[in-house]
This record gives C-alpha cells, sequence and structure tokens, in this order.
C-alpha cells in the first residue's frame, strides 16, 4: 500500500471533526502519530499520564476564558502549546497555567500572538503532518512510531525520545515535505545506548538505564 493510501483515511476523519465545528480550543491539534501503542518509546504509565496531562492542561486554559485558539500535546510530561491568542499577556497566562498542571515538567511556549487560523489552514495543517508522517513511515532508518508530529500554521514540531542521529534524520526528512515552511524539534534526546539498552529490555533482555529526564527545548530548522 503506498503511502498517499495510508494517510488518506486518516485525512478524511480529521477534516470531518474540523467540519464539524470542533471548539476553538484543540486536544492535539493537527497531530499524528499519537495514541497509547505498545511500539510507544514511553513507558505505558507515561503514555497514560501525558493524555492526563492533556485534558487538565485544556480544561485550565478553558478556565482562563481565552479568544485565542490553542492546542495542547503533552509528551513525556512536557506540554507542547501551539496556536494563536490575542496578546502578549494572555500568551504567558496560558504558559503559566499549564505549567502548573499536576505532572508537568516543562512548557514549550510556540503560541503566536496573530488572529485565529482559518479551516481551510487547520484542514491544511492536517494535511501537512500527515504526509509528514508518512514520509517518516516510509523511512528505513527511522522507527516511525517513535515520533509524534504536529502541525501549525505549516511549521512541522517533532516530539518524540529519540537519538541525536534520528532527530536530525527525522528533521530533514520533514523540511523536504512540500508545504513545510519551518521545522521545530522537541525531543527528549536519549544515547544510542540507552535506546538499545531499552530494545534489548522489550526483547526480554537486560535492565534498561533510567532515562534522563531533563525537559526538551524547542529547536527550529529551516525547511528546504
Amino acid at each position: 500500500m503506498t503511502s498517499s493510501l495510508l494517510w488518506r483515511p486518516a485525512l478524511a476523519a480529521a477534516v470531518a471533526l474540523l467540519l464539524s465545528g470542533c471548539a476553538p480550543l484543540l486536544l492535539g491539534g493537527a497531530v499524528v502519530g499519537g495514541g497509547l501503542v505498545a511500539t510507544d518509546r514511553r513507558t505505558a504509565g507515561t503514555q497514560l499520564e501525558d493524555q492526563g496531562i492533556e485534558f487538565r492542561a485544556s480544561a485550565r486554559v478553558r478556565e482562563l476564558a481565552t479568544l485565542g485558539q490553542i492546542s495542547v500535546n503533552s509528551y513525556n510530561r512536557v506540554v507542547l502549546l501551539t496556536g494563536e491568542v490575542p496578546n502578549a499577556n494572555e500568551r504567558a497566562r496560558v504558559e503559566d497555567a499549564v505549567g502548573k498542571v499536576e505532572n508537568v515538567r516543562g512548557v514549550v511556549n510556540e503560541l503566536v500572538v496573530a488572529g485565529n487560523s482559518s479551516l481551510s489552514s487547520r484542514s491544511a495543517d492536517t494535511v501537512l503532518a500527515t504526509k509528514v508522517k508518512a514520509t517518516l513511515v516510509d523511512a528505513q532508518d527511522l522507527s516511525s512510531n517513535a515520533f509524534r508530529v504536529v502541525a501549525e500554521r505549516r511549521v512541522i514540531y517533532l516530539l518524540g525520545r529519540v537519538t541525536p542521529r534520528e532527530a536530525e534524520r527525522a528533521a530533514e526528512l520533514a523540511s523536504r515535505v512540500s508545504g513545510v515552511e519551518r521545522v521545530v524539534k522537541v525531543f527528549d534526546l536519549i544515547t544510542e545506548a540507552q535506546l538499545a539498552a531499552e530494545t534489548a529490555l522489550l526483547r526480554g533482555g537486560a535492565q534498561a538505564p533510567a532515562p534522563v529526564q531533563a525537559a526538551p527545548q524547542a529547536a527550529s530548522a529551516p525547511a528546504r
């Protein structure tokens, strides 16, 4: 099955959701590659914790009665905020509120001060995120399930627990997708030794070393 056939059903479902008139606050936004799956490099407990963080953070943002359009994504207890807010004060208020949510260990605030994006723009972001994910699936030297892909205003955000090599390779591939203007890396970096140990553990091998829990910082890479 070709990549285009793989992403068409997901695209249809996403566009249908958008057309149904979703609320301005988006849980997950234009995101592909989330979900509770065994091949995710987070533990099952962390995956469930991230889902809880997204719900609690979204509720906290709603309490602010924001006029913006905000997407909330949590990966390994670090929250990525994307979307639009009406002013800089609102941007700071949202970051502060989300940072106080239980179990959140860091916030990457990529909110922009601008008017709300249009339905057509959000639909285009959904298409773009799906194309990038399909590109990662097609790559023979990457484990696509290690990545979450978020698209906002033609900017691609890549999340995951990956090695430096995987991070650079994924950013390179994403930057080549038509329509991508910029790629932002929001990764928890692990060493090749950690990855090998964790892979061995999944296969019944030796105990994996404890992961480093430093909150990631967003790093941009221009699209090519």
